[in-house]
């Protein structure tokens, strides 16, 4: 069912129509049947929820998307709700609504097992099958205080602490939570859920805080879309980068450097090819490569604004009474490379790309395989020009974006737009030739994208760009944001057509962000079956037995002298089990040399997906790798 649009204008005090805080349901004389809220501006209402100003508002329905999001929430609640029935001594701590699902965090005093989650689910049904009213109320401090003190709940009283007015609560049967919402109409809208893992969570993740216990579910409006859900978290769990990476043999991480990836010789392998397409793409784009130190003293980051903004993430060593810290950003060495001389407006825009090696501290319960480390190399870029070249050059990152993503098989990708937030630097003027800089760069590329309004950096606003893998996920990779702090705190300057100084205009871009994480994408992505560009071992050639080795030698031989990663298996193995391992190590290449290829001087060739292709030369076998390995990333095998 499409989504219906009303208005609804705000009348003034005293005067006929619909006030401010009336709740959705009342503010429609004509409430359409199934809707379950609404949205404007970007903030969804549930039907209960207090109407705070007038616009055009889209009725939702559980078919519209934005709906997922009131229906995870109410999930939320209604697995507490389940837990405070079967563990009435329950701490509850925080329940929000995340990207495909939901958590609830819980203090049970005893931890409780994965083995009690079927019992819950099981309790969950029960509460939904009841059909409970959700509804809300608005309480002062005292009251909530009052409420909260007498269930003992201890979490609920340190949020309520941070809060001076505008507390609400909502309540379903029982049970009452402190929410800011909104939620579902009714807990009989849930029908269709799973929960899916039980894990430790410290308080408002921070180690100092008590460990309390995570559950994490999804639940969807039909059984259809929550199947399909699952079936979407088993292929991903057949391609997480981190048990591929163990079975090919890419990376591995020690106790010894937490947070921080061994590569090995494949894994190193597959690295370098990354790079080295990086490095061509932006040599081709006109951007020079830079390279600054890993350590720079206490007074470089004071002067960038990292050190009272970002030193709790940061690591510091000191020697001959200097302090020191180890990057956390590549940014201000490029900028005391700017700064070393007087620039011409002529000499402009200079584009200083960087594959950086920085650290930055991540608590322990937050690191995961590749996607969040602590010590990783960036993909940076950053552009010094003059204003009136600003457009072109962010049209010109723009199109490498698109470029790069396209040969690493990325061709889905979202683009978003944040916008000036109250907290900022810099005047209207500024932000408002930024802002329109950005927007006229992506429309004049031809980019659709959305607006997140209010969600841009304190120094500027910035584009991101989100890439699709195989299964739909999203992630955040690319970035260009626009600086008005670094040039101002480091007196930048070139000489304009004028003789007189003038401030340049900064663009900091990353394309691939963390190349650790990168990699991990892809792994996931193509679930280590890899084009053959970027295979760690493109090709194995198989001797059949012994008498074959003078003959897979000079195979291998031909093969690495015309560029390829070329090994052979001369393992006293039959060649049926070679090629089994061959495909389990997804090799794209299987080249057998029998006894008739050794003395013909050819290969009996089998392509991984593709089997047996019979008996080719090794000329024309160097040709088809050659055009394969140059053309576009294929599409994704399932």
């Amino acid at each position: 069912m499409p989504d219906e649009y009303i208005d609804i204008e705000i009348s003034a005090e005293g005067a006929p129509g619909v006030k401010a805080g009336t709740p959705l349901r009342e503010a429609l004389t004509d409430f359409p049947e199934g809707s379950i809220g609404a949205e404007v501006d970007g903030e969804l209402l549930g039907i209960e929820d207090p109407i705070k100003q007038g616009g055009h508002y889209r009725l939702l329905t559980l078919d519209s998307p934005q709906a997922l999001k009131i229906f995870w929430h109410s999930a939320a609640h209604l697995l507490a709700q389940a837990v405070k029935r079967l563990y009435p001594d329950v701490k509850l701590g925080i329940g929000p609504a995340i990207r495909d699902g939901f958590y609830y965090d819980f203090d049970f005093g005893q931890p409780i097992s994965s083995e009690e989650l079927p019992r819950i689910e099981d309790e969950m049904r029960r509460l939904a099958e009841a059909d409970q009213p959700i509804t809300r109320a608005e309480m002062t401090p005292k009251e909530a205080r009052e409420l909260f003190s007498r269930e003992g709940q201890n979490y609920k009283l340190e949020l309520i602490r941070g809060l001076n007015e505008g507390i609400s609560v909502y309540s379903q049967g029982e049970f009452t939570d402190l929410c800011r919402g909104p939620h579902l109409p009714s807990t009989g809208l849930i029908k269709h859920f799973r929960l899916l893992s039980l894990t430790g969570a410290y308080w408002r993740g921070d180690e100092r805080n008590p460990m309390l216990q995570r559950i994490y579910g999804t639940a969807y409006p039909t059984a259809e879309q929550l199947a399909e859900h699952l079936q979407r978290l088993e292929e991903a769990r057949k391609r997480d980068h981190r048990l591929i990476g163990r079975q090919l043999g890419l990376f591995s991480f020690h106790p010894e450097a937490p947070g921080t990836p061994f590569w090995h010789q494949k894994g190193v392998v597959l690295l370098n090819a990354v790079e080295e397409y990086w490095r061509e793409a932006h040599r081709r784009h006109g951007y020079a490569e830079v390279r600054t130190p890993i350590i720079l003293s206490r007074g470089l980051w004071e002067r960038s604004g990292h050190w009272d903004h970002y030193r709790g993430n940061m690591y510091f060593t000191s020697q001959e009474d200097q302090e020191f810290a180890v990057k956390p950003m590549n940014c201000p060495g490029t900028v005391l490379m700017f700064g070393e001389r007087q620039w011409s407006y002529r000499e402009l825009p200079w584009r200083a790309a960087e594959l950086g090696i920085i650290h930055r501290y991540e608590k322990s319960g937050t690191l995961h395989g590749l996607f969040r480390v602590r010590g990783f190399t960036m993909d940076d870029a950053h552009i010094f020009c003059t204003p009136e070249q600003l457009v072109d050059e962010i049209r010109g990152v723009v199109r490498l974006v698109y470029e790069i993503y396209a040969r690493f098989g990325l061709t889905e990708v979202e683009v978003e737009l944040s916008t000036r937030p109250l907290d900022r630097i810099g005047t209207d003027q500024m932000w408002d030739r930024a802002e329109n800089a950005l927007t006229d760069a992506l429309k004049g590329e031809g980019s659709e994208f959305e607006i997140n309004e209010g969600e841009g950096a304190f120094y500027g606003p910035k584009i991101d760009f989100h890439i699709l893998d195989c299964l739909g996920r999203r992630w955040q990779c690319g970035t260009v944001q626009i600086d008005f702090n670094f040039p101002e705190r480091f007196q930048l300057e070139y000489i304009g057509p004028d003789n007189q100084p003038h401030t340049p205009v900064m663009i900091h871009r990353a394309i691939l962000g963390s190349m650790e994480r990168f990699v991990g994408i892809l792994i996931e992505h193509y679930g280590g079956d890899f084009p053959l560009w970027l295979a760690p071992e493109q090709a194995v050639v198989l001797p059949i037995t012994d008498d074959e080795h003078p003959a897979a030698e000079n195979v291998a031989e031909r093969l690495s002298g015309a560029g390829f990663r070329c090994r052979i298996d001369g393992r006293a193995e039959k060649i049926g089990r070679k090629i089994r391992d061959a495909e389990l190590l997804k090799i794209p290449y299987m080249l057998i040399v029998g006894a008739r290829e050794a003395a013909d001087g050819k290969v009996s060739l089998r392509r991984r997906h593709q089997g047996d292709l019979g008996v080719q030369s090794i000329e024309s076998l160097i040709e088809q790798m050659h055009s394969e390995a140059a053309g576009d990333s294929p599409a994704v095998t399932e």
